[in-house]
């Protein structure tokens, strides 16, 4: 007798379509749900590393008043940078944040050019402002590099540098708008014959020489007495200046840039250089040329706010103030309030939840 053989195939172990299907379905639909939140911890952990920046540059800031009594000034013009000759205050050229470099840990850039002349000075000069300094950068927007130099002209002293460094933050030039050579509602002319390198009002004097006497130090005291943030041209704003309190009163804080223009400096208030003197790519408003309100906003296409603070971030910017403090403001901050805390004593209320 022949023995019966089973012909039952044995079950296969593979998936189906149907079941391969399924499961990636499933895969699909749970990074779907994990997507946003591993963007929103990112975009949590580089908000915080931006006010970690703004942080530290509030202390360098702070600590530059505790040496020298005052606030770091906001230099000369859009032509000028700094110079490591001629220490602080209305006598040194370069911006705000030039001046806070040995106060940050980077007294070796500060101190480039020292005692040099001619060519030597000019490539130490130009060295400088192309050198990024990477707590000048906010993580949201772009990596901390030197970028391309598009302008026409150069700076005072320096050959023409290819790349500059550039900053995403910006002091607090208060709420009356100025700059080198403007002063809303009122009358700025500058008293030198002649524009640097910028053929501009706001380029700053027109030599050394012309920014060290007595008529351009009359012009920096007439922007003391009509402006009310904490940098101007040629300031050197004291504590005992910013009478509505240290807590009410922003010192630093992030600036809008369109973002079609965070690398190709096509946005006129980041088209030159960190470590320039006085002009809007390191100072800022709450108030615009006109006197109108200038409502802090978030990086958007297309809206050239040159004058604006506002940051890359959802909801609101970073600020530092004149206590060391930082804080996120909205961009919906009622627009009486956010002129109070720019103006250092204009007797504004400022609101406890700001």
């Amino acid at each position: 007798m022949k023995t019966a053989h089973s012909h039952v195939r044995p079950r296969s172990s593979a998936f189906t379509l149907v079941e391969l299907l399924v499961v990636i379905a499933i895969i699909a639909t749970l990074i779907g749900l994990l997507l946003p939140a591993v963007q929103s911890a990112r975009e949590a952990a580089r908000r915080s590393a931006c006010q970690n920046n703004l942080k530290q540059t509030a202390v360098a800031a702070l600590n530059h008043e505790n040496t020298k009594n005052y606030l770091p000034s906001g230099g000369w013009g859009i032509a000028w940078t700094g110079d490591p000759d001629r220490g602080f205050g209305a006598r040194q050229p370069g911006g705000w944040i030039y001046s806070i470099l040995p106060f940050a840990e980077e007294q070796s850039l500060y101190a480039l050019g020292t005692g040099q002349s001619g060519v030597a000075r000019q490539a130490a000069n130009a060295q400088r402002v192309a050198t990024p300094v990477a707590s000048m950068y906010c993580p949201s927007r772009r990596s901390p590099t030197a970028y391309l130099w598009t302008q026409p002209w150069t700076f005072v002293g320096t050959t023409t540098p290819t790349v500059v460094g550039r900053a995403d933050y910006a002091a607090n030039g208060g709420s009356t708008y100025h700059q080198t050579g403007e002063l809303a509602g009122g009358t700025a002319t500058p008293p030198w014959a002649s524009a640097p390198a910028a053929g501009s009002q706001n380029a700053g004097p027109a030599d050394l020489a012309k920014g060290s006497d007595a008529a351009a130090q009359a012009h920096f005291r007439k922007f003391a007495s009509a402006t009310n943030g904490v940098v101007h041209c040629g300031s050197a704003v004291k504590m005992s200046q910013i009478q509505d309190g240290t807590s009410k009163t922003i010192l630093v804080a992030e600036k809008y840039i369109d973002p079609a223009a965070y690398a190709d400096g096509s946005d006129g208030g980041d088209n030159e250089a960190a470590l320039m003197g006085m002009g809007r790519d390191i100072v800022r408003f709450s108030r615009d040329p006109s006197n109108a309100s200038l409502p802090p906003m978030q990086d958007r296409r297309g809206a050239q706010h040159v004058n604006s603070f506002g940051s890359a971030h959802p909801g609101g910017f970073g600020a530092a103030f004149c206590d060391g403090s930082v804080r996120t403001i909205s961009f919906d901050v009622d627009p009486m309030a956010f002129q109070a805390v720019t103006g250092r004593n204009d007797g504004q209320a400022v609101p406890g939840d700001l």
